[in-house]
């Protein structure tokens, strides 16, 4: 058998094997962690919990998909999230990546995935007395700013409520420039 051939078919049985764990995912996006603090701009953020911008709530969601490519262990995400930024603006990222099993109980589970990411913002140059820190590209006549990352990554906790659906909460190690928390459910059709 022609070595591409036995591949396709393995992968193929993996793919039949592990469908019912594949999982569409709605998360409240969350909050942002800004572990040095955005004193220079924490100003413009009406929902940070201090004046230093350590802590902001960010209102919005996240929509995501689960493929399952070795049952239990390994998986490809998709993820895009609209929000209400740290300034209160319209904010948003894409995301794919790969993901793998930390460990994995009866209810319980945990996750860590990487994969590429971009972050898209209304244009903060615009705001007044915002101190521009380089992190974002765009001009000040551009509508948009954004930033990509090859390595966007995540940690997701889920705890199985029912055969069909778990609860998930997120974290986005961003470190040092910020951190970020969701939470939601995940739900298999498959099963």
């Amino acid at each position: 058998m022609k070595p591409a051939l036995f591949i396709a078919l393995w992968l193929g049985l993996i793919s039949v094997s592990s469908k019912a764990q594949d999982n569409f995912g709605l998360k409240f996006f969350g909050l942002s962690i800004h572990p040095k603090g955005e004193r220079e701009n924490a100003f413009l953020m009406p929902r940070r919990f201090d004046s230093k911008g350590y802590l902001v709530l960010n209102i919005g969601g996240v929509l995501s998909y689960e493929k399952f490519i070795v049952k239990d262990i390994l998986s490809v995400k998709i993820a895009s999230a609209l929000y209400a930024d740290c300034a209160a603006q319209l904010g948003g990222f894409e995301h794919v990546g790969i993901r793998a099993k930390i460990f994995k109980t009866e209810k319980h589970s945990l996750y860590g995935g990487i994969g590429p990411t971009l972050v898209f913002r209304k244009n903060w140059l615009r705001l007044k007395g915002y101190k521009n820190l380089n992190r974002f590209r765009g001009d000040i006549d551009d509508p948009w700013q954004h930033l990509f990352l090859w390595y966007g990554g995540e940690f997701e906790y889920k705890y199985t409520l029912t055969r069909k659906c778990d609860f998930a909460l997120s974290f986005v190690p961003g470190y040092p420039d910020l951190m970020s928390i969701s939470f939601g459910l995940h739900y298999k059709p498959g099963l």
